[in-house]
């Protein structure tokens, strides 16, 4: 039988309700009688204990806000009667110890995987097209379609395959048979292509940042080469992006093809040089094979997008189990999305190997906050309305739900936007919370994979990184059965432990990494790409 309520941490004053709970109903809970006091959603939170204005509200062993009415014990929480509010933290309390994980089962598996001359492995093998200036953009899209019509060769979907049919029983012909397509010219390589709108019009310090985020995909494991356009007189200057790959790895030999259309001349020039340069390198490129690789060489980004009230309970805490085995194993997480990490400061802070890493964060996280508030806002903003719906009514709650998917292992490092990640083990990004800003600096920064969990549902991918896509309830599992990977559902139905889901879920991405499967995302070509714009538009 399932049950009905279920309280995070034993120090919590509030439960989360499992299943949708109906007024006057009596549930025996921690051997004493609840009192429902009226219609609860399932996700929604009550109260275990009655509160007052201005009591603490208690979720995740940490404080999630205050109450600003009266709640009776067995009472709804809701935007009406809870306001957001988290603890102040200014360093270090304590060094939290580790206990790591058992690995034996996992610490001689091996995942196939494109082995690059800095050491670094690739679970994808991606020749990227990318401009450095937003100028560029349409002769991309240009490329675009020539490469991938001649060397892709891409199926017909299935709208076009409806269209079809209906033009021709429109016009009297046949039915809806599909055109037929040759084979990939390739098979082992994709490429991929990336556009935005930064590069010039900004200030100087966007076209900087703009240059490390594209010199970290460069350097990403999963990245052949690339071919990169520049208009010429931009602010981001082709010196300004080769001194940023520079600084990242100095001694890559990666092939890196760099096109000036002013200096050129004519795009006819330009993309004549650039389709046959391209070809040959890809070509050369497509000759790099699979081989096994240890499970220290996955390098996982940590995201969470569309959150929902068993996010926090489900699957997050299922990638915080895994992500304490891949550190065990020598791997790397990496944990970002700063706004939702607010009320959860001291636990990353006393988790920080080194005192400075703990600084470094806390400073990143009050700088963050300044310019938020600065431009009208706070962090008490954050949830989306559909979190709000789903049960996460205050930003603290759903930080803590967020943070698990770090797992308990220690902090190794702590990045600002754009740096790469060379190091081992667990470490903290800042990055926005938005899904596709945040996913696209994990991948600048180095991920080779993201996992990515939902309790809404989002179509968030990425053009060069698998992005694995896990639900935190069945019912969205089998709503959004075209974007979702991974069903963590059953922790919830008390069908599966979270152990249990982390070791399916560990299986699931040795295959995408080894690709032998094939991520949602990447079946439906989502290939996302925000760069995270820090400074004013001018």
């Amino acid at each position: 039988m399932q049950k009905k309520l279920i309280k995070v941490n034993p120090s919590d004053n509030v439960a989360v309700a499992l299943v949708n709970l109906t007024a006057g109903e009596v549930i025996n809970f921690e051997g004493q009688d609840v009192i429902v006091e009226s219609d609860v959603k399932m996700k929604h939170k009550i109260a275990m204990v009655p509160f007052n204005v201005g009591d603490r509200i208690i979720m995740y062993g940490v404080l999630v806000g205050k109450a600003s009415a009266r709640i009776e014990r067995g009472g709804l929480l809701s935007t009406s009667n809870v306001k957001h509010e988290s603890d102040k933290v200014t360093g270090k309390t304590e060094t939290i110890g580790w206990n790591a994980p058992n690995i034996d089962k996992w610490k001689d598996r091996t995942w196939q995987g494109y082995h690059r001359e800095d050491g670094q492995v690739g679970t994808e093998n991606v020749w990227l097209f990318f401009p450095l200036v937003f100028c560029e953009n349409r002769n991309i899209e240009i490329l675009k379609d020539i490469f991938e019509k001649e060397l892709m060769k891409p199926k017909e979907n299935d709208y076009q395959l409806l269209l079809r049919s209906l033009v021709k029983t429109e016009t009297g012909g046949a039915g809806n048979e599909a055109a037929s397509n040759d084979a990939n010219l390739f098979n082992n390589i994709e490429v991929k292509f990336i556009t935005h709108q930064g590069g010039c019009g900004g200030i100087r310090q966007d076209s900087h940042s703009l240059a490390k985020l594209l010199a970290g995909y460069v350097n990403n494991p999963n990245v052949a080469g690339a071919t990169v356009l520049s208009l010429g007189c931009q602010n981001l200057q082709i010196q300004i992006f080769k001194d940023a790959m520079d600084a990242i790895n100095p001694n890559s030999k990666k092939p890196v093809l760099i096109y000036d259309q002013q200096q050129i001349g004519t795009i006819e020039s330009m993309l004549s040089s650039v389709v046959k340069d391209t070809f040959e390198a890809i070509k050369i490129a497509n000759d790099i094979k699979r081989e096994p690789a240890p499970l220290s060489k996955l390098r996982i980004g940590l995201e969470c997008g569309g959150s929902d009230g068993f996010s926090g309970i489900s699957a997050n805490p299922t990638l915080g189990v895994l992500s304490d085995h891949l550190v065990a194993l020598g791997g790397t997480t990496i944990l970002s999305e700063f706004p939702e990490l607010c009320g959860v400061e001291q636990e990353l802070v006393n988790r920080c190997v080194d005192d400075k890493d703990g600084k470094r964060f806390l400073d990143l996280m009050q700088w963050y906050e300044k310019t938020v508030v600065d431009a009208g806002s706070g962090f008490d903003m954050n949830p989306s309305p559909g979190n709000i719906k789903d049960g996460l009514i205050t930003d603290a709650m759903k930080s803590a739900g967020a943070a698990k998917k770090g797992g308990t292992s220690p902090i190794v490092g702590v990045y600002d936007y754009g740096e790469y990640i060379n190091e081992a083990g667990f470490t903290l990004l800042c990055t926005p919370g938005n899904d596709v800003e945040c996913t696209t600096a994990m991948v600048g920064s180095g991920a080779n994979m993201v996992l990515f969990t939902t309790g809404l549902g989002t179509p968030t991918g990425n053009p060069i990184a698998p992005v694995v896509k896990i639900s935190s309830n069945t019912q969205l599992a089998n709503k959004m059965s075209d974007i979702i990977d991974i069903d963590t559902g059953g922790i919830i139905t008390g069908e599966k432990s979270i152990d249990e889901m982390a070791d399916e879920m560990l299986e699931f991405i040795i295959e995408v990494a080894s690709g032998t499967i094939k991520t949602k995302a990447a079946i439906l070509n989502q290939n996302d790409f925000i760069p995270w714009k820090r400074g004013v538009s001018l």
